[in-house]
This record gives structure tokens, C-alpha cells and sequence, in this order.
């Protein structure tokens, strides 16, 4: 299928291959050391070239970036450092003549302390109306002194704040389930929901093509706001509510007024694939990540699991899944496949854990051609299809990532994920930035010469030319993308093999051993060398069957 006509599909998202821009990390124009609009529009014919359907976009809203621009001061506007409104609609435009659909990041269950509600809920004192845009609440004890209940942030410590009042007294405590800079908002009050009703339609209206909806599932507390049994469980009083649902049904509504099939996203980290589910639903989010596919550690049977678990998750409400491997949140996965443990768990980076990076790359190719080959889309971090791995040496006193703050120092974050990513050159800022810019916001590592998009673009055996090579095979193999597929009998128990139709077969060899291939008429592509007619281990490839 041609690109252009993958673009004109109604049901796009079903399939599309979508690339995640971080921009901040992307590409710097001016050479402030962050990345821009401008840097972006500039690579915009890399990423048509690489073979992608659709970018999402990292918060790109004006921000004082106490989480990364998840702390959003204004939904409507873009972040000087980032660029100006009328670029933000040129990026728009620019990917659609290169038939690249745009997916904006969008912040629903915070906002942040800078946000003029919250600044007039603070000036306004107990009592004021901005105040019940959040949740602000007296707190327990004698004097007010304990938090009104046991709720625990994300990113560590208590997820209450207290205040001080106007008139210079301690007074009530506000939520944030994640930093004290990004209160969260009150759901429960129309105002809230008006005002997100009407963000939709701002960005709608200026053609974007979908929305990505952070902590999709924390937007709707439980009433009273109760104790959570388990603070820091994955069962808790201010994920996955009941409640939730509605929002996202009066959202599906809006989203179908407008033409050209627009679709929504949902990131939540759910342990019940059933309540999973329901987001899904015929009225509510188009889709929704696969982060159980992602958290899977590097072993055969597991990964068989994940994916029949999947499909049987989404089959019911005949939702098309996603399939992911990084993004800006967890380890990069060519360093997680090259450790001992290689699945993902937020309560364990693994920071510093020894890693062989020749195997995490050999698995990492691999596992890109698995994901290209299983039914539904696909996504790609930026800097995946360069076999970046997490820098996990940054300097400390650099660190930008609140969660190194909030927990004391013990957990090193986020921001070895976010490190700009190198474009050209041998040494850094890679063409990142200009010539003579200022220094990158994170340092680039000095090992990144043989990792740029220059020098891979020039190598046809580069992880680069391995991901142009897949993703343009999904666009002109029937058999990829949406659909269905059948486990491939006859190999050894730590093989992953499946067919589709028409006529395709992907195997995944995770034995320690070669294997010998399946009766096949040719091979497509190979992440790997063959041994002679053998698929060596960690090695994966597609085949014409007969």
C-alpha cells in the first residue's frame, strides 16, 4: 500500500507506523541547545523518508518545564523556546503535504503552577471559585498539619502539598499525583471539562490529526477521596475510575464533527486488561499504548503471552492494537536487551546494571522487525532507529527529570532517554544544533559518531537502513499493518513465528542456537546475517511463503 493512499484511509490509526518526537531532543535551529519547530520542520524529509505515517509531539505548550512541558501553563499557545503559534501551524501543514499525520501531546489531569487557575486559586484563599478547579482540601490532625489523606505521588514523596495562604498562615493542601508543580485538576467541576472541550477544538480545528491523552486514566478521583490501601500499588483511588469513561465519550463526539478521520490515543498503565478494555470502546479512545508489551522482558514464551493477551484484550471491542518499545518515559530498549533482566519496571531501572550494547542492539533489531510484523500500529522513538541506548553517566548536577528530586536521589529518572539526538559530525552537539551553538540541555555522549543519521544513512547494513527497509515493506505488504495473525507450528518452543495473510511469515529466534527456517519461497528481510540457510539467535525475519 502506497504511502499516500495509507494517508486517505478512515481508519488510519489501525496501521500507521508513528514516530515519537521529543522535541526538545529532536533538532535545535537556532542554537539555544533545545530542540525547536523550526528544527523539526527542517527534518521533516527524514522522517518521509524513513517511512513513517504519523509524528506525536511531545507537549509543545508554553511551560516553566518542571516535568519536561508536562506542566502546562497555557493549552492554547506553543513555548517561545520552542516557536510561535503560526510555525506550530506550518509544521502541521508541511507534514500533510508529505503525507505524515500530526498527533499533539495533550495534558488533562494537571496543569501547571504557573497556569492562571491555579494562580488565582492560590491568591484567592479558602473559599475562592479557582479553588474548586483542583483539589484543595483541609488537611487532618489537630492544626491542619497532616495531608488529607495517604495518597502517594508518582515521582515519590506525599502527593499532597500545603499551602500557604494569603495571609501568611499554613492553610489547606492541594494534589498532585505527580510533582507539587503540576497541580491536578478537579474533573468533577463542568468548568474543567468545558474548558478541555473547547482545547479539542482548538487544535482540531488547526488540523491536527489526533491526540495523544496523558494519564488517560487519572483524570476522574473516587469520591471522598479514600485512603489508597496500597499508596504506591497499581490499584489506586486516582487511576482507572468509573467516572472516566464519560469524558472520554463526550470527547469521541466531538473528535467525529470533523473530517479527515481524527483519532485519540490513551496512555494508561493498567493491570486489568479488561478495564483496559474499556477505553476502547466503539464511543470512547481509538487506541490506546501497549505498555505490557513494552514492561516484556527478552524470552519467548512471554512474549507469546503478551501478544495472545493482547489481541484477546482488544478483539472484543474490535480495537486495533499498538506495539512499542521505548518512548521518553522507560530505559531505552537497546540497553534493557542487553541485560541480564530485559523486561521494564518503573520500581527497577536498573541504572548502572552491567549491559553487553552488541546483544541489546542485535535484540534490539530484532524486536523492531517483531513489532512491524504483528497486527495493528507501530511506533518508534526518536533515536530507536539510530540504536541510541540510555546514558545513564549524566552528570547529576544536570539532571533535569523531578523524579531525581522527589525521590531523594535514588532513582536517576528519565532524562538518560532524552538526550538530543545526533544528526552529523563526530563529535558533539552531532548537528543537533548549529555550528557555534550554545551547549546541548543535556550533554551528548562522546561515543555517538558511529550512531549519527549521516553516518548510518551511508552504511546499508546501519539499524537506520533496517528501519527504512521494514517500514516501507508495511506499506507495500498486504499482510502487515491492521488484521490478524496464526502462531507457526513446528519450531522450537523459544521461537516466536506466526504467519499472516497473505503469504507472509515472521520468525523471531530467541533460542541459543541456529534454527533452521520454515519452507519458505524467499526472504524478505533479515535484522541479521544468516548462518549459511540458519536464523542465528536474536535474529528475526520476514519470508514469502508459498
Amino acid at each position: 500500500m502506497a504511502q499516500d493512499d495509507r494517508r486517505s484511509t478512515m481508519h488510519w490509526w489501525r496501521s500507521a507506523a508513528i514516530y515519537q518526537v521529543y522535541l526538545r531532543s529532536f533538532a535545535d535551529s537556532d542554537g539555544d541547545g533545545t530542540g525547536d519547530l523550526t528544527g523539526l520542520r527542517q527534518r521533516l524529509p527524514y522522517l518521509a523518508d524513513l517511512g513513517i505515517d504519523a509524528i506525536w509531539i511531545s507537549p509543545w505548550y508554553p511551560s516553566p518545564m518542571a516535568d519536561a512541558g508536562y506542566d502546562v501553563s497555557d493549552y492554547r499557545s506553543i513555548e517561545p523556546v520552542f516557536g510561535t503559534l503560526a510555525e506550530a501551524e506550518t509544521v502541521i501543514a508541511e507534514a500533510h503535504e508529505k503525507n505524515i499525520r500530526v498527533i499533539l501531546d495533550l495534558v488533562p489531569n494537571h496543569c501547571s503552577d504557573a497556569h492562571p487557575w491555579f494562580v488565582d486559586a492560590l491568591a484567592g484563599g479558602p473559599g475562592a471559585p479557582a479553588r474548586e478547579l483542583f483539589w484543595f482540601r483541609n488537611g487532618r490532625g489537630k492544626s491542619g498539619e497532616l495531608p488529607p489523606n495517604n495518597w502517594a505521588s508518582r515521582f515519590g514523596g506525599p502527593a499532597w502539598t500545603r499551602v500557604t495562604e494569603p495571609d501568611g498562615q499554613p492553610g489547606q493542601w492541594f494534589l498532585h499525583i505527580f510533582s507539587p508543580e503540576q497541580p491536578d485538576l478537579n474533573w468533577d467541576n463542568q468548568r474543567v471539562r468545558k474548558e478541555f472541550e473547547d482545547i479539542l477544538r482548538f487544535w482540531l480545528e488547526r488540523g491536527v490529526d489526533g491526540l495523544r491523552i496523558d494519564v488517560a486514566d487519572g483524570l476522574v478521583k473516587a469520591e471522598g477521596l479514600p485512603d489508597a490501601a496500597d499508596p504506591y500499588g497499581a490499584v489506586t483511588p486516582y487511576f482507572d475510575q468509573d467516572g472516566v469513561h464519560e469524558i472520554y465519550r463526550s470527547w469521541r463526539k466531538i473528535a467525529d464533527t470533523y473530517d479527515g478521520s481524527r483519532a485519540f490515543v490513551g496512555e494508561m498503565w493498567l493491570p486489568d486488561p479488561e478495564r483496559f478494555a474499556r477505553y476502547l470502546r466503539p464511543d470512547e479512545l481509538h487506541s490506546a499504548f501497549n505498555f505490557d508489551f513494552l514492561s516484556c522482558q527478552w524470552d519467548a514464551s512471554a512474549l507469546r503471552q503478551v501478544i495472545d493477551n493482547t489481541l484477546g484484550t482488544h478483539a472484543p471491542v474490535s480495537a486495533a492494537p499498538t506495539w512499542v518499545l521505548s518512548n521518553h518515559d522507560v530505559t531505552r530498549h537497546v540497553t534493557r536487551y542487553g541485560r541480564e533482566k530485559t523486561g521494564f519496571d518503573f520500581a527497577d531501572r536498573q541504572h548502572g546494571a552491567p549491559t553487553d550494547r552488541a546483544l541489546g542492539t542485535r535484540r534490539a533489531r530484532a524486536a523492531a522487525m517483531l513489532t512491524m510484523a504483528l497486527p495493528g500500529s507501530v511506533y518508534v522513538y526518536q533515536g530507536e532507529e539510530l540504536g541510541l541506548w540510555e546514558i545513564e553517566n549524566l552528570p547529576d548536577e544536570l539532571r533535569q527529570d523531578p523524579v531525581w528530586e522527589r525521590s531523594g536521589h535514588t532513582d536517576h529518572g528519565r532524562d538518560g532517554c532524552r538526550v538530543p539526538i545526533p544528526w552529523s559530525g563526530s563529535a558533539p552537539p552531532y548537528g543537533f544544533s548549529p555550528a557555534g551553538a550554545d551547549a546541548c540541555w543535556l550533554p551528548q555522549p562522546a561515543d555517538w559518531a558511529n550512531h549519527t543519521m549521516t553516518a548510518q544513512a551511508a552504511d546499508p547494513d546501519s539499524i537506520l537502513n533496517l528501519y527504512r527497509q521494514a517500514l516501507r515493506l508495511r506499506h507495500t505488504e498486504k499482510a502487515l499493518g491492521d488484521g490478524d495473525l496464526r502462531w507457526l507450528d513446528g519450531l522450537p518452543t523459544d521461537v516466536v513465528a506466526f504467519t499472516r495473510d497473505p503469504n507472509f511469515a515472521c520468525v523471531v529466534n530467541l533460542c541459543d542456537q541456529p534454527i533452521a527456517l520454515p519452507d519458505h519461497r524467499h526472504l524478505l528481510l533479515a535484522s541479521g546475517p544468516l548462518t549459511g540457510t540458519l536464523l542465528p539467535p536474536d535474529t528475526t525475519v520476514w519470508l514469502r511463503l508459498g
